[in-house]
């Protein structure tokens, strides 16, 4: 996972602990007789209203809703630091030190850099250390709890391999050849002007019938066109100009372009092929499939958990505050 994933992970799974500030604030909700203070629910706000824009969802990140977001994830979190301590969960300083060490690792980090990537975040390594630790808690009680009792199938396995082939090589690929008149940064007009009239010329003998390879040892400014005659090989989505990917989509084999406009240049597109890509073998994928849909199960039963918990347990919520 990278760091910033992981930083984020972390961050957000920060629970917030009432101290004597839960004596001087007003109070939002009490779980199981554990206050979460209006001041918890103001910093978690800020967080949760930035999250809801990060994620495009400008609409859902109204003060309001964002208090409400807010005071269910205290909730939850409240209740899960509570079943922890219930379970007698506990994760040495030794596991936390070789754990973030293995982050360092993956990630190519320094001491150095890593405690300047927090104070970026406005975290100390302290901090980061504590949150981390209580991060490794909540994984373990997640284990326990939930992922111990989820299994996999080979006939789950084997239906999500035959339904989605997409997803394993199977992506409409695309086999074309070009032709590229190539412009300066920033040219004057006339030079502009210039090419866009070759270019011109050559798209009318291209469609005219004239062989589009030929055409391309010619005249494309592309130097591989006089080896290949033009040829871009096969290539799925992803992996050309986003303006060559979106002419091609649209082409059937044996059509000619536009002049297609990049910030390169101008280009001609033939488009030769188009078809499925091969499928990986399911034993080459089998392990990929299994890990996906451990996590969807994963995920669904930690929230079918979570609820549980939520209708066994006791909690309140103060007056001019909402929560599901």
């Amino acid at each position: 996972m990278k760091f910033a994933a992981l930083l984020l992970v972390v961050l957000v799974a920060a629970f917030p602990t009432p101290a004597l500030s839960a004596i001087v604030n007003g109070i939002a909700a009490v779980v199981n007789d554990e206050p979460i203070t209006l001041h918890e629910v103001d910093m978690e706000s800020v967080l949760v209203k930035k999250d809801l824009e990060n994620a495009g969802n400008a609409a859902e990140s109204s003060a309001q809703k964002a208090r409400e977001v807010a005071l269910n994830r205290l909730i939850d979190k409240t209740l899960i630091d509570q079943k922890i301590k219930e379970l007698n969960i506990q994760v040495s300083e030794e596991e936390v030190r070789q754990s973030i060490e293995e982050v360092k690792k993956q990630n190519n980090l320094s001491q150095e850099s890593l405690v300047s990537a927090l104070t970026a975040q406005g975290l100390t390594f302290d901090q980061y250390r504590a949150q981390f630790k209580e991060q490794l808690e909540r994984l373990r009680l997640m284990s326990q709890e939930v992922r111990s009792k989820i299994q996999v199938s080979p006939r789950e396995i084997n239906e999500y391999y035959a339904a989605n082939p997409t997803m394993f090589g199977g992506e409409e690929m695309f086999r074309a050849r070009q032709i590229f008149f190539k412009l300066a940064n920033n040219p004057p007009a006339e030079e502009v002007k210039r090419v866009m009239s070759v270019a011109a010329g050559v798209l009318n003998e291209a469609r005219s019938g004239k062989d589009f390879g030929e055409l391309a040892k010619q005249y494309s400014d592309d130097p591989r066109a006089a080896d290949e005659a033009g040829d871009l090989g096969a290539f799925k989505k992803g992996e050309l100009l986003p303006e060559i990917e979106e002419t091609v989509a649209r082409m059937e084999p044996g059509d000619i372009s536009d002049l297609v406009i990049t910030p390169a240049g101008l280009h001609i597109i033939k488009l030769e092929k188009r078809y499925q890509g091969s499928v990986k073998p399911l034993e080459e994928v089998k392990h990929q499939i299994e890990e996906m849909l451990y996590k969807k199960k994963s995920d669904e039963r930690f929230t079918q958990w979570l609820d549980e918990l939520r209708k066994s347990a006791a909690v309140e919520i103060k007056e001019g505050e909402t929560a599901k």
